[in-house]
């Protein structure tokens, strides 16, 4: 397994033979509403996109997950797997190949790699969009995404699970609190479901915020201190740091296929 980062949501994974790329904003500036005055996100360098991809993964609707001008820049004919929401946003722009996955569903590729679509990240008073575990059916090796730190008790029902992607740091606005969750949240996760390796996604390295909203984010705690705690509930498991546009090779021991 190799991870690489091109900051923010944006991951390529690569697994079971597979590319997949992960809620990819890698053009353009990334905004709501198209309300730059509210949020606006420009990245401070041209990002280059990532070449053969098998299947493109998204977890939310929104832009920052699913960016319109960023999937423009992909061969329609690529894969693509989505929550409800996801779905539409990649069928509006003419993907041939589009699968909705709900809550409690799966999606197989090519008999080696299965997404399964768990509760994920809270974002309207009804809206509950997709948190995956994605498993190397050959390998049995799985890796779990939620980029809000909204996670699921079903995912007892799956554990252990080997890498988690997740944030690890609280991220929080003036009365509403903590809206990217980590520390606690994120140590009572891996409590649960013992990951090998923990790869944290809550803060952007190479990426300019501008507008009223990023004003009034302020993060908490430090890197360095979650993964103290970490390794007082389990020494083994690792905290990376990925390196931005790096591949990150994920070293994981054999399992033997059943």
């Amino acid at each position: 397994m190799n991870l690489t980062w091109f900051d923010g949501n944006s991951w390529l994974i690569e697994m079971a033979g597979a590319r997949v790329l992960l809620d990819p904003w890698l053009v353009g500036d990334l905004t709501f509403g198209n309300a730059p005055w509210f949020f606006k996100g420009s990245h401070q360098a041209p990002i280059p996109l990532p070449e053969n991809i098998n299947l493109i993964l998204l977890s939310q609707g929104l832009p920052d997950h699913a960016h319109p001008p960023t999937l423009e820049q992909f061969d329609r004919s690529i894969p693509v797997v989505g929550s409800p929401n996801a779905a539409k946003v990649a069928q509006s722009l003419g993907f041939q190949s589009v699968t909705a996955v709900a809550h409690g569903e799966s999606f197989v590729w090519q008999e080696r790699l299965k997404i399964h679509a768990f509760p994920g990240s809270l974002v309207g008073p009804q809206l509950v969009e997709n948190a995956y575990v994605v498993e190397d059916l050959q390998q049995q090796t799985k890796l779990y995404y939620e980029p809000h730190g909204n996670h699921s008790p079903a995912l007892k029902s799956i554990a252990p699970i080997d890498v988690a992607i997740i944030p690890v740091l609280d991220m929080k606005l003036p009365l509403v609190g903590a809206f990217i969750r980590g520390g606690d949240h994120a140590l009572k996760l891996i409590r649960e479901i013992k990951p090998q390796v923990v790869v944290p996604c809550t803060a952007s390295q190479a990426t300019d915020y501008e507008g009223f909203l990023p004003k009034l984010i302020a993060m908490e705690g430090t890197l360095d201190a979650f993964r103290d705690r970490v390794h007082q509930i389990l020494p083994a498991t690792q905290v990376l740091s990925p390196t931005l546009f790096e591949s990150t090779p994920i070293l994981l021991p054999a399992k033997q296929a059943v």
